[in-house]
């Protein structure tokens, strides 16, 4: 599957920092990590950290999947809102979803610290704000509903946006948010791991998978062949080619990133912002004074159809930018467009899909991709030993 298009601008931006080589010979390894972008990543240094032995593989260079087209928008707000959530899941999951996914924020700054990586981790306030009139009375049930559960928001009228230089009718401002560097985040990880020891291989395809006995046979496109006693499958939405079941609708997303700014708009300094428009519409800055557009969905995952339609696109997203930030020039530098993927309910996908089998998944679909891999990171160990957790019961397959 084509997840993106030819040029994106985390690996423009910081090249090809760490070279790993293909597998050329069979070997046996107590678990095999499949897929080398964020998630793999983060898995690979859970394992580390826990003591375990594990080897990571992944089909192209490693971070060039997903994690390249990633606008890495990080917020504890969930793709459903959270009073929707509720309906759908029960209190208890819908809370504990959303108060997990801000904890993970802060998880990921401690893992940045401890890898050192130079990601450009910065905490942002979240400003989720109207597109539309109508949206006003959802926005303001949203806003009492996260207040009642203990979330940190607060409500701004439209006096309040234009002061900051937003053109929008109301808004929930959120203390918790972050932006990064995906791809160099996954980067360093991927090196912390490999100096601590662990085997990594890139441009290596799992081409099938068997059951032997009590383990599993991975089987590349070079006929070498991968024993593992357990595999974690980490390759987001390509997985859907592996599931029989339907879990994921799969989407083409585009993204549009300004030129530097000489001196970056002072509101984009402490916040990102998104709004109610389904697809909804976002805005971040980055660490080098650029900013991003992201949005205009459109219902098809076919990658010539989505390719086609990038000038169309990059001239919707700089109406919207215009609409919402009337004040502030945007000089377009690259576009790009990503595979993007949603459940039904917005949360991700993680233990296994077969209880017989040693195959267990970490899916983090959806806007919240990055902090639902955390949260993967966080239950891993339960999945590999059979042990009950939380998360592994929210977010199970046949849910």
């Amino acid at each position: 599957m084509k997840l993106h298009s030819t040029e994106t601008f985390w690996p423009l931006k910081n090249s090809m920092a760490n070279g790993y080589p293909s597998l050329q010979d069979s070997i046996a390894t107590p678990i095999l990590i499949i897929g080398g972008g964020i998630t793999g990543a983060l898995i690979a240094y859970e394992l580390i950290r826990q003591g375990k032995k594990a080897v990571l593989v992944d089909k192209r260079d490693v971070c060039n999947g997903s994690t390249a087209a990633s606008t890495a928008l990080l917020q504890y707000e969930i793709d459903v809102s959270l009073h929707e959530l509720i309906k759908k899941r029960g209190l208890k999951c819908a809370v504990d979803s959303y108060k997990n996914c801000k904890k993970a924020i802060y998880d990921l700054k401690a893992i940045v610290d401890q890898v050192k990586s130079d990601c450009g981790f910065e905490f942002k306030k979240s400003i989720y704000f109207c597109a539309f009139k109508k949206d006003i009375k959802f926005l303001r049930t949203e806003f009492e509903t996260r207040k009642e559960h203990g979330l940190d928001v607060k409500w701004l009228e439209e006096n309040d946006l234009k002061k900051i230089g937003l053109n929008a009718l109301a808004a929930i401002e959120s203390k918790s948010g972050a932006v990064l560097d995906p791809y160099q985040l996954a980067q360093d990880l991927l090196h912390f791991c490999k100096e601590k020891g662990m085997l990594i291989f890139d441009r290596t395809d799992i081409i099938s998978i068997k059951k032997k006995a009590e383990k599993m046979l991975a089987i590349t496109n070079s006929d070498y062949t991968i024993t593992a006693e357990n595999i974690i499958h980490c390759t987001g939405y390509e997985s859907v080619e592996m599931i029989s079941n339907e879990v994921v609708d799969l989407k083409s997303t585009y993204v549009t990133i300004s030129e530097s700014y000489t001196k970056l708009p002072p509101l984009f300094k402490n916040a990102i912002y998104w709004n109610t428009a389904d697809p909804y519409h976002y805005f971040r800055s980055t660490p080098d004074g650029r900013i991003i557009i992201g949005g205009g969905d459109e219902e098809f995952k076919d990658a010539e159809r989505r390719d086609k339609l990038m000038d169309l696109k990059e001239s919707y997203l700089l109406k919207q930018f215009k609409k919402y930030f009337p004040k502030i020039d945007f000089i377009p530098d690259y576009s790009w467009a990503g595979t993007f993927g949603e459940t039904k309910d917005g949360l991700p996908y993680f233990g296994k899909l077969n209880p017989k089998k040693n195959e267990h998944f970490v899916l983090g679909f959806g806007g919240n991709g990055i902090t639902f891999s955390v949260l993967g990171m966080n239950s891993i160990i339960s999945s590999l030993e059979n042990l009950p957790h939380p998360d592994l019961e929210y977010y199970k397959f046949g849910r």
